[in-house]
């Protein structure tokens, strides 16, 4: 069984940090938070709406062509699906959001899959209005970084590592890994009807939840 975690090893070090550090330092780090209009804008353009029931889905999806594939003959990658999920927690302010990651591969049989928790929108370190969201898969699993391309019809999905699965059967002996290579780094997906996404949900009530949206 997975099991996930919703602090990526950047929010862990930055909260160590702020707390090792003096009250001056201490602001400046809190400065780089995103504004409570950042977050809500950053989330409307992810989920292509106002969160206005207890879950929210957005789906995107790339299957690259063969034209693509020989311009980077060094991605490993051939086909990439994404559902993130929004949940409203009576018990915590802030959304609760999560990830389902599905793969294909250019050279290798089957259909994998990685999920996960994510933490809430935070500033990007090149700007401070460029915001991502850090998910992360438990037990040392890396994770991915999701923003906005420059439209909200697409994403960026940019990982170093990420641990995958064939078939959703996360036993150990059938996990691998997906690293970040010369053409494997960062992917553009593009929004799709949440149709496209079912394959990664196997819960029967999460996916009656996305019939209803």
């Amino acid at each position: 069984m997975k099991r996930f975690t919703g602090l990526t090893l950047a929010t862990l070090a930055m909260l160590t940090v702020s707390a090792a550090l003096p009250g001056t330092a201490r602001a400046e780090a809190a400065s780089n938070e995103p504004t409570a209009a950042q977050t809500e804008g950053f989330t409307k353009r992810l989920y292509a709406g106002k969160i206005t029931k207890k879950k929210s889905y957005a789906c995107f999806v790339r299957r690259y062509d063969a034209a693509h594939l020989a311009a980077h003959p060094l991605q490993k990658v051939n086909g990439m699906k994404l559902l993130v999920t929004a949940e409203k927690d009576p018990e915590a302010e802030a959304l609760q959001h999560s990830f389902r990651l599905g793969v294909t591969f250019r050279h290798r049989r089957g259909h994998f899959d990685s999920s996960g928790s994510c933490g809430g929108p935070m500033s990007s370190e090149v700007s401070a209005d460029k915001l991502h969201i850090g998910c992360g898969v438990d037990c040392d699993g890396g994770g991915v970084s999701i923003e906005m391309a420059k439209t909200d019809k697409s994403v960026l999905v940019r990982l170093e590592r990420v641990r995958i699965w064939q078939n959703n059967k996360p036993d150990e002996e059938d996990g691998l890994a997906l690293e970040a290579g010369a053409d494997d780094h960062v992917f553009r997906l593009d929004r799709a009807d949440l149709e496209e996404c079912r394959a990664l949900v196997a819960d029967r009530q999460e996916l009656a939840a996305m019939r209803r949206k």
